[in-house]
């Protein structure tokens, strides 16, 4: 694979998984959209979707690492660093790419919601409700949750741990089970093992921190967050920002190592 095949690639394959995952919470979260409060269910099986979408197309080009963590796992398990690099830079870039167009997909959605007085709270909003005081949590607007990823219970031992533990279930996963004959990326069946183990991480350990996994995943959308010209949008909760990103990576690198140790 050339430089040039893993840049598009990747930029390719994390655009269209954030747009399908970003899409679905936007679906689930917005005011006028047909599936709002649909629940969790239907965000973890949203999020395994788009992985497999992702990674069937761009899989011929990059191999669909479209994680920095796997990319970094990957690394450590072969030697080669060469094209680290390549691989973030294009999985950063399409992670805002799609951000950027789960922002058009529902650009009336978002205007209805962030001008909803029971949502962004202001003059007339009923202060005792609960989307009101979600609004007026501190650091984080309203539709953040769309973007990036937040903590239920604020404490960084505990969210980091849980982005540190979900990510060596997925990278364990994806070296024993998910990789192509060459063992640089995702294979056809990989693919589909690694959809179902996204959506039993969702399911099981969501709960805490809503499973980012994925630096670029989490860090791409909240930058685009924070530049959209969103009314009411509130903050990006930069203060949480470093966690879904160092604990990937950590995790990434604790489960290369167990790979490296008990399975190579």
């Amino acid at each position: 694979m050339s430089s040039s095949d893993i840049f598009i690639g990747e930029t390719i394959g994390t655009a269209i998984l954030i747009l399908l995952g970003g899409g679905v919470c936007a679906a689930v979260t917005l005011k006028a959209s047909k599936a709002r409060n649909a629940g969790w269910l239907a965000i973890t099986f949203g999020w395994g979707f788009a992985v497999l979408t992702a990674v069937y197309t761009s899989a011929p080009l990059s191999g669909a690492h479209l994680n920095p963590a796997v990319t970094l796992a990957l690394a450590i398990k072969t030697g080669d660093w060469s094209n680290l690099p390549v691989y973030w830079a294009g999985q950063l870039l399409g992670a805002m790419i799609g951000a950027t167009l789960v922002w058009v997909a529902y650009a009336g959605q978002f205007r209805a919601h962030l001008t909803d007085k029971e949502i962004v709270g202001g003059p007339g909003a009923q202060a005792t409700t609960a989307k009101a005081v979600e609004a007026q949590e501190k650091g984080a607007g309203p539709v953040l949750g769309i973007f990036s990823t937040g903590p239920e219970i604020r404490n960084a031992v505990q969210n980091l741990a849980t982005e540190i533990i979900g990510t060596i279930v997925l990278v364990l996963a994806v070296l024993t089970q998910g990789l192509n004959d060459k063992g640089n990326g995702l294979g056809t069946l990989g693919a589909l093992i690694t959809s179902l183990v996204v959506v039993s991480i969702g399911l099981s350990l969501g709960g805490p921190t809503g499973y980012a996994i994925n630096p670029a995943r989490d860090l791409g959308p909240r930058i685009v967050h924070a530049l959209l010209p969103l009314p009411n949008k509130g903050g990006s909760d930069w203060g949480y920002a470093w966690i879904p990103v160092v604990g990937p990576l950590v995790g990434a690198a604790i489960a290369a190592g167990i790979y490296n140790v008990a399975f190579a």
